[in-house]
C-alpha cells in the first residue's frame, strides 16, 4: 500500500464520517422534536422504554444522540431516572441498523441484476442524484432535509467503498496482518476498540470502521468479537462528557449507559470463553467479514438487553450507590427552567417545543396577573397589588431566561418550520412580557387613587366594569389560543379587540362630558385616561400573540394586518363577530 493508497484511506474514511454525520442531522431534522416527544411521553413500563429507545435509534442512527438525550431529559427533570434505564438498553439495539446498512457492501450479486442493485456502488450514485436534485430544487423544508438525508446516505455508503478498496490490497501485506492480530488479546481488543469509538464519539461509525478493515481478511470471530464490546464501551464517552455539567440524576444516568455496557460485555465474554472452552467453537478462527461484524454487533447488544432486563433495578440502584443522594439534592426544589437544557439545543425542534412549554405557564401567570390588577381597581388590597407585582418581576424571569434560550436556539442549522416556530415564538415572549408591565401600570393607577382617596362616580364604575369584562374576554381568548395552538379562536381576537377601541374611545369621550358637567375631576380624569391607555395595550398585544399563532398557519400574515389578508368569507365573518361583541360589551 502506498501513499496514494493511504490518501484513498484516509479520504474515505472522512467521507464515511461525514456521510454518517449529514444523514443524521437530516434524520433528527425530519423527525421536527416528535422522536424526542415521544420518548419524554411514553415511557412508563421498561419494556415499553427499550422498545422507543430501539425505535428512535434506528431512525436517528446514533445511540450517542439518544443517550445524550435522555441525559437532557433526565437533568431537566422532564423524565425520571428509572425510565431511562430501558431507552438507554433499547438505543444500543437500534444503533445496530447502521452495521447492517453497511454490510450491503459484501453482497455478492453475480449476475443477478436485483442483487447488483443492492451494492452501494449501483444504488448510492442513485441516492445521489435524487438528494442533490431534492436538496437544490426543492421549495419545501421537508423535501430539502430528504435530500439531504439521500445525499448523508450516498456519501456514507461511498466513503465505506473508498476505505474498503483502499485497505483490500493490505490483506497480502503480512506486517498488517500481524499488527492485527495483536487483537486476539481480548483485553487490547477491547481497549482498542473502546479507544476508537471514545475519539470518533460515535459506535457506529467505529463498527463501520472495522467492517471496512475486514476485507483484508485478518479479523477473525474471535479478534472481532472483544473489539466490538469495546466499541460499545467506548460510546459512553459522549453521555458521559454530556453529563459532566449535570445535576446528580444526570450523572447517574451517564453511569448507568457506562456500568450497562461494561456489565454486558463481562458477562458475555464469560459466556463466550466458557462456551468456547468446553465446546470449542469452530468459528472462532474463521475470517469475518462485514456482514459477519453486524451479525456479532446485533447479538451481543441483544443479548446485554435480555441479560440485564430484569435487573433494571439492579442497576438503579448501582447508581445510587456510586452517586449517593446529596442532602442539597434533597432539599433542592424543582427548577421550572431546568427543561431549558444546554443539551437540547443540537436538537431544536424540541427545544423550541420545550421553550413553548415554558412560554404556556407565562402566559397563564402573565393573564393572572392582569386579571388580579383589574380586580384591584375595584377592590384594592395591599396583598392583591404585591401579588401582581411578585408576577411581574417573575414573568420578567421566564422572558430573559427564555429569549436568551431561543437566540442560542436560532443560532443552530433550523428548518424553515422550526425559524418561524422560534421567531413567532420570541414576538409572543414580548408582548406577553409587556402585558405583565401594563399589569403593574394598572395596580400604579390604583395606588394613586389610594393616595389622593379618588373614587369613580357610578356611572365611571359601571363603564369601567363592562371595559373590564371585554379585556377578560379578549386575554382569556388570547391566551387560550396561544396554549392550545387554536387558530380558529384566535381569529376572534381581531374582532374583539376592534370593539375595545370603540370602548376605549367612548370611555374618554363620556369622561370629557362628565368633567365638562363638574361631575369628575382633572386629577382623576388622568388615572383615567392612564387606565384605558393600559387596558387599550393590552389588547394591542393581545391582537398580535392571536396573529403570531395564526402565522405558524399562515407566514404571509403580518402583525396588525389580519384584516388586510381576509377573503369575503372571512370579512362576514368578521363583521360578525365584531357585531356580536358590540352587543355584549355596551356602554
Amino acid at each position: 500500500m502506498d501513499i496514494f493508497g493511504v490518501f484513498s484511506m484516509v479520504g474515505g474514511l472522512a467521507l464515511f464520517l461525514y456521510g454518517m454525520s449529514i444523514m443524521g442531522n437530516g434524520l433528527e431534522k425530519m423527525s421536527g422534536g416528535k422522536l424526542e416527544r415521544i420518548l419524554e411521553s411514553l415511557t412508563s413500563s421498561p419494556l415499553r422504554a427499550v422498545l422507543l429507545g430501539a425505535g428512535v435509534t434506528a431512525v436517528i442512527q446514533s445511540s450517542s444522540a439518544t443517550t445524550v438525550m435522555v441525559v437532557g431529559f433526565v437533568n431537566s427533570g422532564i423524565m425520571k431516572f428509572s425510565q431511562a434505564i430501558g431507552i438507554i438498553m433499547g438505543a444500543n439495539i437500534g444503533t445496530t441498523i447502521t452495521a447492517w446498512m453497511l454490510s450491503l457492501t459484501t453482497i455478492d450479486a453475480g449476475g443477478s441484476f436485483l442483487l447488483k442493485m443492492m451494492k452501494p456502488s449501483s444504488f448510492a450514485p442513485i441516492l445521489a442524484l435524487i438528494g442533490i436534485l431534492l436538496y437544490m430544487a426543492a421549495k419545501t423544508d421537508k423535501k430539502k432535509v430528504i435530500g439531504e438525508i439521500l445525499l448523508g446516505f450516498a456519501i456514507l455508503m461511498s466513503g465505506m467503498e473508498t476505505m474498503s478498496a483502499a485497505v483490500a490490497p493490505l490483506k497480502n501485506v503480512p506486517e498488517f496482518t500481524n499488527i492485527l492480530m495483536m487483537f486476539d488479546n481480548p483485553i487490547m481488543g477491547i481497549l482498542v476498540g473502546a479507544l476508537l469509538t471514545a475519539v470518533i464519539q460515535s459506535s457506529s461509525a467505529s463498527v463501520g470502521i472495522l467492517q471496512a478493515l475486514s476485507v483484508t481478511g485478518a479479523f477473525t470471530y474471535g479478534s472481532v468479537i472483544p473489539i466490538i464490546l469495546g466499541q460499545n464501551i467506548g460510546t459512553c464517552i459522549t453521555a458521559i462528557i454530556s453529563a459532566l455539567g449535570a445535576n446528580r440524576d444526570g450523572k447517574r444516568t451517564a453511569v448507568v449507559h457506562l456500568s450497562f455496557n461494561i456489565i454486558g460485555s463481562v458477562i458475555f465474554l464469560v459466556v463466550f470463553y466458557m462456551g468456547n472452552a468446553i465446546f470449542e467453537f469452530p468459528f472462532v478462527a474463521e475470517v469475518v467479514d462485514a456482514a459477519n461484524i453486524a451479525t456479532i454487533h446485533t447479538i451481543f447488544n441483544v443479548f446485554a438487553t435480555v441479560a440485564l432486563f430484569p435487573f433494571i433495578k439492579t442497576l438503579e440502584k448501582l447508581a445510587y450507590v456510586l452517586i449517593p443522594v446529596s442532602t442539597e439534592e434533597k432539599e433542592m426544589q424543582e427548577d421550572a427552567f431546568a427543561v431549558l437544557d444546554p443539551r437540547f439545543i443540537s436538537s431544536p425542534a424540541f427545544a423550541i417545543e420545550q421553550c413553548k412549554s415554558l412560554a404556556d405557564k407565562m402566559a397563564e401567570m402573565t393573564k393572572d396577573s392582569f386579571l388580579q390588577a383589574m380586580l384591584m381597581v375595584k377592590e384594592p388590597t395591599e396583598e392583591g397589588i404585591a401579588e401582581v407585582i411578585k408576577k411581574e418581576n417573575k414573568v420578567d424571569v421566564y422572558d430573559d431566561k427564555l429569549a436568551a434560550y431561543l437566540t442560542k436556539v436560532n443560532g443552530e442549522d433550523l428548518s424553515y418550520a422550526d425559524s418561524l416556530r422560534a421567531t413567532s415564538l420570541m414576538h409572543c415572549l414580548t408582548d406577553l412580557e409587556r402585558i405583565s408591565d401594563h399589569a403593574a401600570n394598572v395596580v400604579e393607577c390604583v395606588q394613586q387613587m389610594q393616595k389622593t382617596e379618588a373614587a369613580f362616580s357610578k356611572k365611571a364604575t359601571e363603564e369601567m366594569q363592562v371595559y373590564t369584562a371585554a379585556l377578560s374576554d379578549i386575554l382569556d381568548r388570547t391566551i387560550m389560543a396561544f396554549i392550545n395552538g387554536d387558530i380558529a379562536l384566535a381569529k376572534t381576537v381581531e374582532p374583539l379587540e376592534s370593539v375595545v377601541d370603540e370602548l376605549t374611545k367612548t370611555i374618554k369621550k363620556n369622561h370629557m362630558k362628565r368633567m365638562n358637567k363638574g361631575e369628575c375631576t382633572i386629577e382623576l380624569g388622568l388615572i383615567l385616561s392612564d387606565l384605558t391607555m393600559n387596558y387599550e395595550r393590552v389588547a394591542d398585544h393581545c391582537s398580535n400573540i392571536a396573529v403570531y399563532t395564526m402565522q405558524l398557519q399562515n407566514t404571509e400574515l403580518e402583525e396588525h394586518s389580519f384584516t388586510e389578508h381576509m377573503d369575503a368569507e372571512e370579512a362576514v365573518q368578521f363583521e360578525k363577530l365584531a357585531t356580536s361583541f358590540k352587543m355584549k360589551y355596551q356602554i
